[in-house]
């Protein structure tokens, strides 16, 4: 029987020697990585890696505050600005510039979330979704940030360390990816993580147990933005560069989708929520080259349609798993983990 007989146990980081291990191997595997692919699938982790410091940020937001937005696609286009002109206009060093681009964020989050005291719901998802349009707007006609053409990111420098090459790249992204996370599960088990938990719960039974929903709501807010923030800047030297129309409502969309189909209030479903959906948008935007049934959904969607048949099949593709996954696993890929967590526990019994 699993009981717990000290309050450490139940906030400690590694609680079994299990996940010690599992948590070795996975940093040693994450290590191995740049010896064993190539660079283009360097480069698809490495994305993965910034989505999925996203999907945690929001789901900070979503799923353990309760609250919701439709406007992150902003505060990632708010980092990576931020540390881009902060390096090419200011001369400001990449290791001060990109903690700056994540407090500049948590700034406009913490704004954000100031309507998010009298809204709730649909209301404050349109609220949301009219900050992240009216970001791109403004950056795209702002001569400061490059306009429509946006900017060419500087390299990576951390003292004497370029990061110049993929796997460079790809070791930044990933030890500050690593970073973010643990802190994550460390805060979720600390008082705020607790009183964000309590809001979305309740907000009447928090207030009467003393939290201060006011408070915590916009700070829940501005912990988001700062996940998204720090985000937004590695993608940008991860593309190696900028332009506004990146940063559209369907990115919004996407990262709002990464933490349905991981599993809201899960850090490890935000994380495996961020690399399927990932995944899968490299993979469909070439569709056609699938072998055998790539061909078959572009010939199917001709034979229905129309000579050239629908241009976006990929986007339909992409839908229907996502609504596949709502639909038969609610709890997303985290609720998958845990069913065959508990099955392998019982194991043959």
């Amino acid at each position: 029987m699993d009981m717990k007989r000290d309050y450490y146990e139940d906030i400690q980081l590694i609680r079994t020697k299990t996940v010690l291990v599992g948590t070795i191997l996975l940093l040693g595997a994450l290590v191995a990585v740049p010896f064993l692919v190539g660079g283009y699938t360097l480069y698809v982790i490495s994305l993965i890696a910034i989505h999925a410091v996203v999907a945690i940020g929001l789901n900070i937001l979503v799923g353990y505050t309760g609250q919701i937005s439709l406007g992150h696609a902003g505060f990632f286009a708010i980092g990576a600005y931020t540390c881009v002109l902060l390096m090419v206009k200011a001369g400001v060093p990449f290791i001060v510039a990109l903690p700056a681009a994540g407090f500049v964020s948590a700034g406009f989050g913490f704004l954000v979330g100031l309507p998010s005291l009298r809204l709730e719901g649909p209301y404050l998802a349109i609220a949301t979704l009219g900050f992240g349009m009216a970001v791109t707007q403004i950056i795209s006609h702002w001569d400061f940030s490059g306009g429509h053409m946006g900017l060419e990111a500087p390299k990576m420098t951390i003292g004497p360390f370029v990061a110049d090459t993929g796997e460079e790249r790809y070791a930044v992204i990933m030890a500050v990816t690593v970073v973010l996370t643990v802190a994550a599960v460390n805060l979720m088990k600390t008082r705020v993580g607790r009183a964000f938990v309590a809001i979305r719960d309740s907000e009447i039974a928090a207030a009467a147990m003393g939290i201060s929903v006011s408070w915590f709501k916009t700070l829940s807010f501005a912990v988001s933005a700062f996940y998204t923030g720090i985000a937004g800047a590695l993608m940008a030297f991860a593309l190696e560069h900028i332009s506004a129309g990146t940063f559209n409502l369907i990115l919004s969309i996407t990262f709002l989708a990464m933490v349905i189909v991981g599993g809201l209030g899960s850090i490890a479903g935000s994380i495996l929520g961020a690399a399927l959906l990932t995944y899968l948008q490299v993979k469909l935007g070439v569709i056609q080259e699938w072998p055998v049934l790539g061909p078959a959904l572009v010939d199917v969607s001709k034979w229905f349609f129309s000579v050239e048949g629908l241009p976006n099949i990929q986007s339909i593709v992409f839908g229907a798993i996502m609504i596949s996954i709502a639909i038969f696993e609610p709890l997303g890929m985290n609720g998958i983990y845990l069913r065959m967590k508990r099955y392998w526990k019982g194991w043959p019994f």
